[in-house]
């Protein structure tokens, strides 16, 4: 069984507050949790944000659907082209339009860890595989270990 991607394969890290790395990794993840091998995931991501600068929701908002599709064709990501598009363009705006623009947002709007990761699931697009693998990086971010 191979490995998983993880921020760092992607040169990142996941850091408490920074909400660039929290994107970033939504994003990755998003495009992770989707019947498509890790390697057309990853080269997907890198063409959506290290060529096109779609590294927060404002930015990747302003691509049209058309465009969209275009960049995730040139990461190799053609089999869902069209549906990944729509869901990319529904994600942002619903970062945007609901939680300022800010995976930290969903966060403090969250009442509990369950109750984000509920509302990560309430994303399209968004099921529990794409989650799990956002939580296994951003949660130390998101909710650090208290101390007592």
């Amino acid at each position: 069984m191979r490995r998983q991607l993880l921020p760092r394969d992607l040169g990142f890290e996941v850091l408490p507050g920074d909400e660039s790395s929290l994107f970033k990794w939504f994003l990755a993840s998003f495009l992770f949790g989707n019947h498509i091998s890790q390697e057309v995931a990853a080269a997907t991501w890198r063409v959506l944000v290290e060529v096109h600068g779609c590294d927060t929701p404002r930015k990747l908002c302003s691509f049209t659907h058309a465009q969209l599709v275009r960049m995730l064709g040139e990461g190799g990501y053609r089999r869902y082209d069209e549906s990944t598009a729509t869901r990319l363009s529904l994600l942002c705006r619903t970062l945007m339009d609901e939680y300022g623009g800010r995976i930290g947002g969903i966060a403090e709007a969250a009442e509990t860890r369950d109750d984000f990761e509920r509302r990560l699931l309430a994303f399209k697009g968004v099921g529990p595989v794409t989650s799990g693998i956002f939580m296994r990086e951003a949660e130390p971010a998101l909710f650090p270990a208290r101390e007592t």
